[in-house]
């Protein structure tokens, strides 16, 4: 089988992983770096051209687009699809998840549990928002932020105030989430491929940091999970219509709830804590469900 990954980094390490798991099982794998792709659009002969000749014909494509590129890659990988290349997640479905809006709001649509989340475009409307969560204190999220960038922890009205009206004074939307203090600085990741959770780990921040991202200096251990949290991480991806992320929850007084849905999870941290091959159980499920021309439009929303 002829696989394709779009990606900026070939030598990351889930890149790399995914490159030997494929190597590993007989199959060829082609980083594409996804913008020196460019797409040619004429009617019935939709292209996608790489380093000024067109792109050869694969049979996958892994797309692992970064979030600072997220709507050329997607674009990219429409392309892809039109031209029968089966993706292991859609273009339509990484879209939702990179939304952090629309995500939440798909999720809350088919009763996923969720933090208390407001959104509002009126500085005005402040302490409305601040009220609506049960604050303070109260997390406040850029949209558009990643890997814990963009988030604070507000612990008084008058700081929540001041960092919210500061963000919309620069014209940056945000989201303000009620603080889930019984997580305690924790969270669990559970990595689902194919409508199954293959893998789980908890994650704890670094001392003094409520965020529990590993890139941020954060630590990670195997962790069992409830069904309940198997559940809600199996239904997140279905709804976001995703084969393969990782759903973060927390552990709150009245059950899991979602903080967020990842398309293009890290494989470096999980499979360390868990020691699964989950780059080979990735591969295994391209090999058993890639077929010309089967993508379609997933999920809800």
């Amino acid at each position: 089988m002829r696989i394709a990954m779009l990606a900026r980094n070939p030598s990351l390490y889930s890149h790399r992983r995914l490159a030997e798991a494929a190597l590993a099982r007989g199959h060829q794998l082609e980083v594409l770096n996804t913008l020196r792709c460019t797409v040619h659009i004429a009617s019935h002969r939709p292209t996608v051209f790489y380093g000024g000749a067109p792109v050869p014909k694969f049979d996958a494509i892994i797309p692992r687009i970064g979030a600072s590129v997220t709507q050329y890659g997607m674009a990219v990988l429409r392309q892809f699809e039109m031209s029968g290349v089966w993706p292991l997640n859609e273009s339509v479905a990484i879209g939702r998840s990179r939304d952090k809006l629309r995500s939440m709001q798909i999720l809350a649509k088919h009763g996923l549990g969720l933090p208390l989340t407001a959104f509002a475009h009126d500085p005005r409307q402040t302490e409305e928002i601040i009220h609506a969560v049960k604050g303070p204190p109260v997390v406040i999220k850029l949209l558009e932020g990643t890997q814990g960038i963009g988030v604070v922890l507000a612990e008084t009205e008058a700081s929540a105030k001041s960092v919210i009206e500061a963000f919309r004074g620069a014209n940056v939307n945000i989201l303000v989430q009620e603080f889930i203090k019984e997580a305690g600085g924790t969270d669990i990741r559970a990595l689902v491929i194919g409508g199954k959770v293959v893998a789980a780990m908890k994650r704890t921040g670094a001392p003094e940091d409520f965020r529990s991202n590993l890139h941020r200096g954060g630590s990670a251990e195997v962790v069992r999970i409830t069904p309940e949290e198997r559940s809600t991480a199996v239904r997140a991806a279905r709804h976001m219509g995703l084969n393969v992320c990782g759903v973060d929850m927390l552990r709150s007084n009245h059950g899991p709830v979602i903080m967020e849905v990842n398309s293009s999870p890290g494989l470096e941290g999980i499979e360390a804590a868990t020691g699964k091959d989950v780059a080979g159980l990735i591969i295994d499920f391209i090999a058993a469900n890639a077929k010309l021309g089967r993508t379609r439009t997933k999920g809800a929303g």
